[in-house]
């Protein structure tokens, strides 16, 4: 499986056209399934330059789309995300099909909304570990519907990597949130829910994201 092969599936696994897969450099530490946002494909610029710079730190990683982003891939217009039973049903099939083709630890995880359904199933699946990047722990201008009741008994080890004033999940506000010990936090300066800093923070949006690949390695080794 070399790096950027398209898996092809079946409309059995989620009417998707293929899965991505970016093999670590080296012996691979883990394999993380990484799931898209809402409103980005698999192969958006957040999604490949995270799974590069994860595969240099020594994770694999697959990605895979949910039917509608497939969907939108095949002239299907800007759908919206499916229900989520569809999404949840979606990552079972994906998870048990790479669980049966890769060897050693397996985690899941993904971006934003593939994040937080990753997360209402890891307990589920016994998935090795949960990483989730910049997560929706409530919608847009909704911070009093948190999203959160099922991450408060998380048994999976768990870990977020959020920017402080992510419109979705702020820092203030996310520090008032009752969560399970197995779930860590790790906070980036100034950054919005793409991980990206203001200008006058003195960081950039790769260097971010450096420390973003590091921190999910790191963890994932752990």
């Amino acid at each position: 499986m070399g790096n950027g092969k398209l898996w092809v599936i079946d409309e059995d696994q989620c009417r998707a056209r293929g899965w991505l897969w970016n093999g670590a450099d080296g012996m691979s530490q883990a394999t993380l399934i990484l799931a898209h946002g809402a409103g980005a494909p698999m192969d958006s610029n957040f999604m490949q330059r995270m799974a590069e710079l994860l595969a240099q730190r020594g994770v694999s990683v697959l990605r895979f789309e949910f039917p509608y982003m497939a969907e939108r891939r095949s002239g299907g217009g800007k759908r919206p995300p499916n229900p989520q039973a569809q999404l949840l049903k979606c990552w079972r099939q994906v998870y048990a099909e790479v669980r049966a083709q890769v060897s050693g630890p397996l985690a899941i995880g993904g971006k934003s909304m593939g994040g937080r359904m990753a997360s209402l199933l890891a307990d589920e699946l016994g998935a090795a570990a949960l990483v989730c990047l910049g997560y929706p722990f409530y919608a847009a201008g909704k911070p009093e519907k948190p999203r959160v009741a099922h991450l408060a008994d998380l048994r999976t080890r768990a870990l977020v990597v959020q920017g402080e004033r992510d419109a979705l999940g702020n820092r203030e506000t996310v520090s008032g949130y009752r969560l399970a010990p197995t779930l860590h936090v790790e906070w980036l300066a100034a950054a919005d829910h793409d991980l990206k800093p203001l200008k006058a923070s003195g960081f950039s949006h790769e260097q971010h994201l450096q420390s973003a690949a590091d921190r999910v390695a790191a963890f994932l080794r752990g």
